[in-house]
C-alpha cells in the first residue's frame, strides 16, 4: 500500500522526478543523526533542465515559482532515495535555503521560493512548515533559475 505522502503526491497530480545524480564532487544527500541534508537541487527532470534563465528578465515571477516547485520535487526525490522510497519517514522539513537567479533589482525572491515552500507544505502537511532563506544570485550553475537545499528530520 502506498504511504500517505505518496498518496498525497498522487492526489495533487504530482510525481517525483528521478533523483538527479551529483554533477561535481559531492553527494546528493547525507544523513547525520536523524536528519537528511539534501544538496543543492535545480529545476530538472532527469537530465533535462526545465527552467533556465534569469527571473525578472527572461522569466517572470510565475515561471520562477514553477521552477521552485519542480526544484522542491527534486528535494523530495533525494529524500526519498535517502529513505529507500519511504517518504512517510519524514517527520519534519526543518529548513529550506533558496537561491533565485535574478535580474539586478529583482526584489521578489521570497515570492519565487514560496512556490517551493507551498509545495512542501502541500505534500507533507504541517510537517512541511520550515525555516527558510530566499536570496538572489547573479548566476546559478548551468543557468538554472532556482537552486534549493534542505534539511529534513526523519524517524
Amino acid at each position: 500500500m502506498a504511504g500517505s505522502v505518496t498518496a498525497r503526491l498522487a492526489e495533487l497530480g504530482l510525481e517525483l522526478p528521478p533523483a538527479h545524480p551529483p554533477v561535481a564532487t559531492y553527494v546528493g544527500w547525507a544523513i547525520t543523526g536523524r536528519q537528511i541534508w539534501v544538496s543543492g537541487q535545480g529545476p530538472v527532470w532527469g537530465q533535462e533542465i526545465r527552467h533556465a534563465g534569469t527571473v525578472g528578465a527572461e522569466l517572470d515571477l510565475e515561471q520562477g515559482r514553477a521552477a521552485a516547485r519542480l526544484t522542491a520535487l527534486n528535494l523530495l526525490a533525494q529524500a526519498s532515495e535517502a529513505l529507500a522510497g519511504d517518504l512517510d519517514r519524514i517527520s519534519r522539513c526543518v529548513k529550506v535555503f533558496g537561491l533565485v537567479n535574478a535580474a539586478p533589482g529583482f526584489l521578489d525572491a521570497h515570492r519565487v521560493i514560496d512556490g517551493a515552500s507551498d509545495l512542501i507544505v502541500d505534500v507533507l502537511g504541517p510537517a512541511g512548515r520550515h525555516a527558510r532563506a530566499a536570496v538572489t544570485a547573479s548566476a546559478l550553475p548551468m543557468g538554472i533559475a532556482v537552486e534549493l537545499d534542505a534539511v529534513f528530520d526523519f524517524t
